[in-house]
């Protein structure tokens, strides 16, 4: 595998980001994947995640519209870059090429 490293939950974020595309930001995210995960997050942990997924250019950031909504604050939408794409589809090799090892017996 190359010698970016992603950890388990960055992996969760940053699998979300992609789903969500275009309209990835934190509390989007994080309901996503309590959602998916069925148990409660810390939005401080996303947030922590998508800034060091930002240093290491496997997603990429912009400010959306300032909002009534909001009290005149701005989201920060997310979107995975092309390397973080790449990083997501070698992890999916390796995961799959080993769960693909696992002998064809009953583990009951």
């Amino acid at each position: 595998m190359a010698q970016h490293s992603l950890g388990e939950f960055e992996e969760l974020v940053l699998l979300m980001v992609a789903a969500l595309h275009d309209e990835a930001y934190g509390v989007s995210i994080l309901s996503g994947l309590e959602k998916e995960l069925g148990k409660s997050l810390n939005v401080s942990a996303i947030h922590v995640a998508l800034k060091r997924m930002e240093d290491k250019d496997f997603v990429k950031s912009r400010f959306g519209g300032i909002t009534e909504d909001r009290g005149g604050r701005r989201k920060k939408y997310y979107v995975i870059t092309a390397l973080g794409k790449r990083v997501l589809d070698e992890q999916f090799a390796l995961r799959s090429t080993i769960y693909s090892r696992i002998p064809k017996i009953s583990f009951g």
